[in-house]
């Protein structure tokens, strides 16, 4: 796993690049780019350079053994997602999770998340104890 501290905040264009992999699973540059361009646009070129400075920055991993080249996510969403967190926390929020929370507040949250979050802050307390 790369150590480079630009792994753990891709782009936004790299994210959604993230985003066609943990949905599709491992895929081809074209398979990316007709997923991408659906929604943004974006020339094949665009998607191969991008996919070639993620593959530098371990963000995706390659498989050469075959062609095309089929790339995946080096990470896990789900991964990558608390790695993000974790550095907003430190970065914005100064390492509170207090405040990260108390700014959550200040937009609307729909009822249904709000119970869906009690209950995930109910099983870290139980994990807990």
């Amino acid at each position: 796993m790369p150590s480079n501290k630009r792994t753990l905040r891709p782009t936004q264009g790299e994210l959604e690049i993230l985003q066609v992999l943990w949905r599709r699973g491992p895929s081809t540059v074209r398979q990316v780019h007709q997923a991408m361009v659906a929604s943004k646009g974006t020339s094949y070129n665009t998607t191969l350079k991008l996919l070639q400075i993620m593959l530098d920055k371990g963000i995706v991993q390659r498989d050469e053994s075959q062609r095309p080249q089929v790339y995946r996510a080096a990470l896990a969403e789900q991964q990558t997602q608390r790695r993000l967190v974790r550095d907003l926390l430190q970065r914005v929020f100064g390492g509170s999770a207090r405040k990260l929370v108390a700014a959550l507040t200040t937009s609307d949250i729909p009822q249904d998340e709000i119970n869906e979050i009690r209950k995930l802050l109910s099983n870290s307390e139980e994990k807990q104890s």
